[in-house]
């Protein structure tokens, strides 16, 4: 809260434009293709989720059918031309319910960027009314927001079942206690997610500190983690590109609050109270006490196999 604070102080102030401009001389490049780099990432993505082969939509999800992979090669086909681009946004929603059908909707919610974010980008590009297209980018940064902030309380409703993956991997935690560091970590993802909502300097800032957190993690957990993560980190760097500081007709109810300075904390705690209500609400409804199998400790994990988690029977990302 004192960062976003102190940013939106420079944001304000006779800095605030130098700084913005810095960062469109910077991203200039991008932003000029800022369309044409969406989708190739988009179809890049589903290439390489065809070539893993039996999942759905990221490496965590497992399906043993194979027509899947090919259905994922026929929407990134899709995404090269307008007139197929709602289809291509079609077969992802479809794809998106399918693993809903199989692991839950609690757990589908930690992949709404890569479900029905993505589609709605895709159908506001390739739609011929300006009013509809300059919502794309806004859809899709909305969406990685919302995907942040949810996935970010399973750090304080269940620090256990990422202690694990820290066990395996101590240097996450640089130096600091595994117990302190777990629920720190879900304050950055819960934070730099909501910021991605925020004012312009804020979001592009929130957007780069996740794009070099995302990107850190690709080494120690390899291609996989890439392809997982693909999709996340290339919405972020177009956040961090996007030079559009006019409202959108659709936000421009946002900026009494986002404006003023006490927007900050009232936003960020109001968004804190909401997030945290559902997702305790909707889990206590969707999973009643008692109603999964508990393994024992030793046999729990967050990034294999897991019958401990009540979202679904299947993978856990290495973000989680």
């Amino acid at each position: 809260m004192f960062f976003f604070l102190a940013a939106r102080m420079v944001e304000i102030s006779r800095f605030g434009a130098p700084a913005l401009g810095l960062l469109d001389r910077i991203t200039a490049p991008l932003w000029r293709r800022l369309d044409a780099y969406v989708r190739a990432i988009i179809g890049a993505f589903f290439v390489a989720i065809f070539a893993v082969g039996g999942i759905y939509l990221t490496p965590d999800l497992k399906t043993p059918h194979e027509w899947v992979s090919w259905i994922q090669l026929l929407i990134a086909a899709g995404v090269f031309f307008r007139r197929t681009m709602p289809l291509s946004a079609a077969g992802i929603v479809a794809l998106w319910v399918l693993a809903v059908r199989d692991y839950g909707l609690f757990h589908l919610l930690d992949y709404l960027a890569l479900g029905l974010a993505t589609a709605a980008y895709l159908v506001l590009a390739a739609s011929r009314q300006e009013a509809w297209r300059a919502h794309r980018f806004e859809v899709l940064r909305w969406g990685l927001a919302i995907a942040l902030m949810w996935s970010s309380l399973e750090k304080f409703a269940y620090p256990d079942w990422f202690h694990p993956l820290v066990d395996e991997k101590p240097f996450l935690t640089l130096g600091l206690p595994r117990d302190a560091f777990i629920p720190m970590a879900g304050v950055a993802e819960f934070t730099l997610g909501f910021g991605l909502v925020w004012t312009p300097l804020i979001r592009r800032l929130s957007g780069a500190a996740l794009l070099v957190t995302f990107s850190a993690a690709v080494l120690p957990f390899g291609r996989i983690d890439l392809i997982g993560h693909g999709l996340i980190m290339a919405i972020l760097a177009a956040v961090v590109a996007e030079q559009d500081r006019q409202p959108t007709p659709l936000a421009r109810w946002q900026e009494a609050i986002r404006q003023p300075l006490p927007g900050i904390p009232l936003g960020l705690g109001l968004a804190l109270v909401v997030f945290a209500s559902c997702y305790t609400g909707l889990h206590g409804a969707l999973y009643p006490a008692g109603s999964y199998p508990l393994p024992p400790p030793s046999e729990r994990s967050t990034h294999g196999f897991n019958p401990d988690h009540p979202h679904g029977p299947g993978m856990r990302s290495h973000r989680h």
